[in-house]
């Protein structure tokens, strides 16, 4: 007799037993450990539980059921991730309280999607994820393993690989406001076993949450249009070659700030609601060759953005003149890795070398009527433009090695030289209706050059004292390079310091119950100097950037656990606190020791209580949560604490799912952003209730 037993999801387990009535062949499926996520955080396929690094990871289910979309998604599910929410032209964001708040510089958190390395990400990250296989995030500095070192964390997004077999997907939302998403992939195998291919792409759009009464019309309406390529060709088993493509076009009009004191914040009147068009294209080539002695990658990557931002210069029913930025970035990469095989087990390796040239344009101009000259002080209409072009340079070198001098200990070593070259040109005028041209305030400059370089090492020591039980510490060594200040009235505030940090970090990561119970926590201290801090002037422009010491302590938990089949808990809190430990405003002489920093929540969690029947019915019901963060350096402009709570109910057939779903389900009002303007203080706000529809099919 033979007995064949075949699936799709795992393998059974087998009982064999002899009785009374012959042979019985019992089979019991594993549901509990059929899905095991995988990350490659540390450049090698392995377990999270195994690398010793605070990170989330979000498998394709992960993303799915919790409907994550967006980078503002990621940042509601992972511990001391921030990110503001209800404005697409303009995000700050924060790992560990440490992020973009100086929104003139390099970023502090590297973002890649499919190897390819983004910057600017407060207007240039895609709004719309779509067809992604896993999301990374990885919590503190990272200069070894990466090329694009960070100083605050990394965050990863990976595609959906070809599949071996035909496949098709398609999963449509509707909801008010209008909202519409449809999201589509179409995969095979062109060549079995050699050329694979995978087409997808997303449409999202909805009717702005503000009214503008002056126009009768909703404000900030949002609409997103995107697509991704993707081939995979494995001409033999030991090499790997894929080739990425996406494009992505984003049309909103202007973002809607109110008087944080108004009483209905989701209403506004203007004369015109402005625009947004922002316009990304991304290619990619990775080569990758996996031998029984050694593996080999080559990542070329290329990724350029074209923004247009047109906001009424005034925010009122007055025709007083537009403000118009337009932004436009070119970005090539090139990464190698040469490293020990998986098999690898004592003692692995890895050395690299990265380049980057960014080119970055900026065209600011405020664009003023012949009454909007009259108002201010203008002897004529025309434009104040100020136009800005930085050539900047990478190079680095990096390496690490892991090495078990005995069972269960793993020492990791890893240095990161680094070097970088800042040139920029720039230009101010006043470009009169008439025709004449009148120089500004900022002196010219032609190709002024900086450069640096540091050395950036990291040392690690982990411990497995069970299979069950894993202890990591750490200490790494953070950079953000410096740059110019394209806005500095005088050569004494052009020059931008480097950022630089030590981080320590102890963790520890367990796993009980055959996998049914994971909990994870970690705990840091990060002390910076140099720490970049951006100053409005007079005329709430943010203009100045100046240094100043900081330090940011916390930790972070995070918790899976399935009591029984079906049923999930997730569950993350993350705490941080970060302040200033030695500021004073060089302007006001204030002294702010001891306070915030921008946009860094003290607190954060997220917890997800998730059933999913054997008879199709699945529902999730989240909660999630921000403590008091702070808009400004004095900690006058405040919100928090925020509770949010999203809900989602369906019922899933063999090909199909149908599910409702609403998102801040309590219409919970919070700002997002604060700041000066004028006499009063200027607010955006989250996102208001949303609720819908969604039907996904697989063929």
């Amino acid at each position: 007799m033979r007995v064949s037993v075949t699936g799709t999801e795992n393998v059974p387990a087998f009982v064999f037993a002899s009785g009374d009535r012959g042979l019985t062949v019992s089979l019991t499926p594993t549901v509990a450990d059929a899905i095991q996520i995988i990350t490659t955080a540390q450049r090698r396929p392995e377990n999270p539980q195994d690398v010793p690094i605070s990170l989330s990871v979000f498998s394709q289910e992960d993303l799915e059921d919790g409907e994550i979309n967006s980078l503002r998604d990621v940042a509601a599910n992972t511990p001391n991730l921030f990110t503001t929410s209800g404005d697409r032209a303009f995000n700050f964001y924060s790992i560990r309280g440490l992020g973009n708040s100086n929104v003139l510089v390099r970023d502090n958190v590297s973002f890649y999607i499919d190897d390819v390395p983004y910057d600017n990400t407060h207007q240039f990250f895609p709004n719309e994820l779509f067809d992604l296989e896993r999301v990374e995030v990885l919590r503190g500095p990272q200069s070894t393993l990466y090329g694009r070192n960070s100083l605050a964390g990394v965050i990863n997004f990976i595609s959906r690989p070809p599949s071996e077999d035909l496949e098709f997907d398609l999963d449509t939302t509707y909801g008010n406001f209008d909202q519409r998403r449809v999201q589509l992939s179409l995969s095979d195998t062109v060549i079995p076993d050699v050329l694979g291919l995978r087409l997808s792409g997303v449409y999202s759009a909805r009717e702005g949450f503000t009214e503008n009464t002056f126009l009768d019309e909703p404000a900030n309406d949002q609409s997103s249009l995107a697509g991704r390529l993707n081939f995979v060709w494995t001409p033999s088993e030991d090499w790997n070659i894929s080739l990425n493509a996406t494009a992505s076009r984003e049309q909103d009009e202007a973002s809607v700030y109110v008087p944080i004191d108004q009483d209905d914040p989701f209403e506004i009147a203007r004369n015109t609601d402005g625009s947004l068009d922002s316009s990304n294209s991304t290619q990619s080539l990775r080569v990758a060759y996996n031998g029984s002695n050694l593996r080999f990658t080559s990542i070329t990557a290329h990724n350029f953005t074209d923004y247009g931002y047109i906001a009424d210069g005034d925010d009122t029913i007055e025709d007083l003149g537009l403000s118009i930025n337009e932004l436009n970035q070119n970005i090539w990469s090139q990464e190698f890795r040469l490293q020990s095989p998986e098999e690898a087990e004592r003692f692995r390796w890895l050395v690299g070398a990265y380049l980057q040239s960014r080119n970055f344009d900026i065209d600011e101009a405020i664009e003023y009527t012949p009454q909007g000259a009259t108002v201010f002080g203008l002897p004529i209409a025309g434009t104040d433009r100020a136009v800005a072009d930085y050539d900047q340079s990478t190079y680095a070198a990096f390496a690490q090695v892991d090495f078990e001098p005995v069972d269960a200990l793993t020492i990791t070593a890893g240095l990161r030289y680094e070097y970088w070259r800042d040139q920029l040109s720039r230009s101010q005028a006043f470009e009169a209706d008439d025709g004449t041209v009148t120089p500004g305030s900022l002196a010219p400059l032609d190709d002024s050059t900086i450069n640096g370089d540091a050395l950036l090492p990291r040392v690690a020591i982990g411990y497995r004292f069970n299979p069950n039980l894993f202890a990591y510490t750490s200490i790494t060594r953070g950079y953000r390079p410096g740059t110019q200040n394209y806005r500095a009235d005088n050569q004494a505030s052009l020059i931008v310091e480097p950022e630089e940090s030590w981080n320590y970090e102890i963790g520890l990561k367990t796993s009980w119950l055959d996998d049914r119970l994971t909990l994870n926590f970690a705990a840091f201290y990060n002390d910076i100097t140099n720490f970049q801090v951006l100053l409005p002037g007079p005329d709430t422009l943010f203009r100045d950037i100046t240094s100043a010491e900081a330090r940011v302590l916390g930790a972070e938990l995070e918790l899976r656990a399935t009591p029984f089949d079906g049923f999930n808990i997730i569950a993350g809190f993350g705490y941080s606190d970060a302040r200033f430990t030695n500021y004073t405003n060089p302007f006001t002489n204030e002294n702010f020791d001891g306070n915030r920093l921008l946009f860094s929540p003290e607190y954060t969690y997220n917890l997800a209580l998730q059933y999913r029947s054997p008879g199709g019915l699945f529902s999730r019901l989240e909660l999630q949560g921000l403590g008091p963060y702070y808009f400004d350096e004095a900690n006058s402009l405040k919100e928090g604490p925020i509770a949010l709570v999203n809900a989602r109910i369906g019922y899933e057939f063999d090909q199909v799912g149908v599910y409702l779903f609403a998102n801040n389900l309590l219409n919970t009002e919070y700002v997002t952003v604060a700041f000066p303007s004028g006499d009063e203080t200027l607010a955006g706000y989250g996102d208001r209730r949303t609720f819908g529809v969604q039907v996904q099919t697989r063929f």
